[in-house]
């Protein structure tokens, strides 16, 4: 950190990853924890790292300057090591400018999120420039995306077995070389699609429906495609797989053109459904097709942060449900799953010649936009 790098972050406004405060205070035990509490908050939001920058009028941005002696690096990593679960790492630089001092307080981009506030049980995350506690999906979503939690396995108890799709089970299986002339209730356990729970009964999964359901939707309201074409919308239902052969069937009659490189939307929707946040249960995957693009939102912001990644960025997104992924290469015969992340290249080389494909990351939003050109 040095001037150069503050007053580049001077700026900016406050959102998730940046605070300015006048002064800090560590004499009583409040105190400290509402720096543990604004320290851990912007550990387990989304991005690169974070700065909390003391000496700083914050809605003025007027440099205040601080006294020196008051910040203490050794006390303050103390304070918060001790009070966080896992311990956030941090950095403090005092800097001079204008004549005066200020402390920058820098958050590193954590590996182990979600970090845990010992001393009240909480996880708290940034909502634009306000500290707020996380709500239950960010919570579990922050789990899953660091291997805590695998939300596929959870069991669906208002489902029952006949609510999965048998025949495409035994397919699967037979495909392994494993015969089954009645249901493997012990290899589906073994697999994830179903699970025991309370009374010894077996209930079909998050992951089981979402290969195998019949109706998922009735169960996982949240899982479907909603395409919109001029004035039209078209809702299309079904399990993962489906969902994609329903989907770009609905959008080859509609773009209704045989030189289109369709095989680029259907590694863009298979992108989509794989890295699909599915503890988002607000909404689901959304095509906007226009004359001039098609556009495929999807739930669920690549953890790196609030970033565009424009045509010209050859990316490859981090996998968010590698349960799901690591059963979908097995289950789709024909292999489009296996495609997925590094199939951008593909995307983009198939529609080199129409026009340029945008990948854009919308952290704040929780969701992935690719954009094809027409």
């Amino acid at each position: 950190m040095d001037v150069h790098k503050l007053r580049q972050l001077l700026a900016h406004e406050e959102n998730e990853k940046l605070d300015f405060k006048a002064e800090l205070h560590l004499t009583t035990e409040g105190e400290r924890r509402e720096l543990v509490k604004d320290v851990t908050a912007m550990a387990n939001s989304r991005g690169g790292r974070g700065h909390i920058i003391f000496g700083i009028e914050d809605k003025t941005k007027r440099i205040l300057g601080i006294n020196p002696e008051l910040f203490q690096e050794e006390q303050i990593q103390q304070i918060i090591y001790s009070r966080t679960d896992p311990p956030v790492s941090v950095k403090l630089d005092l800097i001079n400018i204008e004549n005066k001092t200020v402390a920058v307080l820098t958050i590193f981009r954590s590996k182990h999120t979600p970090h845990q506030m010992i001393s009240s049980g909480a996880f708290y995350i940034r909502r634009g420039s306000t500290t707020d506690v996380m709500r239950r999906a960010e919570l579990a979503s922050a789990l899953q995306e660091n291997g805590l939690m695998t939300f596929e396995t959870v069991v669906v108890k208002d489902a029952v077995l006949d609510d999965m799709d048998f025949e495409r089970i035994n397919t699967f299986f037979a495909s392994m070389n494993v015969s089954v002339e009645q249901p493997q209730y012990i290899l589906m356990e073994a697999f994830g699609f179903i699970a025991r729970e309370g009374n010894d009964e077996y209930y079909p999964t998050i992951g089981g429906l979402l290969l195998f359901g019949k109706r998922p939707q009735v169960f996982l309201p949240h899982c479907y495609i909603k395409i919109t074409y001029g004035d039209c919308t078209e809702i299309v239902y079904g399990n993962i797989l489906e969902l994609l052969e329903k989907s770009i069937e609905k959008i080859s009659s509609i773009i209704n053109d045989k030189d289109y490189p369709i095989m680029a939307v259907e590694e863009a929707l298979a992108n989509a459904l794989v890295h699909r946040d599915y503890l988002d249960i607000s909404r689901g995957i959304y095509v906007l097709i226009t004359d001039k693009t098609i556009e495929i939102v999807n739930p669920g912001a690549f953890t790196g942060g609030s970033k565009v990644y424009m045509h010209m960025k050859d990316w490859v997104p981090q996998r968010r449900n590698a349960w799901l992924y690591q059963r979908l290469i097995s289950i789709d015969e024909k292999r489009r799953f296996m495609r997925t992340g590094i199939g951008i290249s593909r995307i983009k080389k198939a529609l080199n010649k129409i026009g340029d494909v945008k990948f854009i990351n919308l952290g704040r939003q929780n969701s992935f936009k690719v954009v094809l050109p027409r």
